[in-house]
């Protein structure tokens, strides 16, 4: 069985991936954001995260650094196999 549930990004571990499905800020959050690359429905991978400091991420070819606070705020869509 396929499922999928939703986590914060900071919240992903290292190799773990999602899809974007919600950017939770203000106008100027959300304008960064989409500016990087993060549009709902882009698949994005952690890379790094040490549960303090930066969270370094793989999107669109890319590789980002985001604040603890910024990944906060970006819920994504991970994909679960179940048996």
């Amino acid at each position: 069985m396929n499922e999928s549930h939703s986590k914060l990004l900071s919240d992903l571990e290292i190799d773990e991936y999602g899809v974007v499905s919600q950017l939770r800020g203000g106008r100027e959050f959300t304008s960064r954001m989409t500016v990087l690359g993060f549009t709902i429905g882009t698949k994005v991978t952690v890379l790094q995260n040490y549960a303090r400091g930066p969270v370094i991420v793989a999107i669109r070819d890319a590789r980002i650094a985001l604040g603890r606070g910024e990944a906060l705020k970006v819920l994504v869509e991970v994909k679960c196999d179940d048996e």
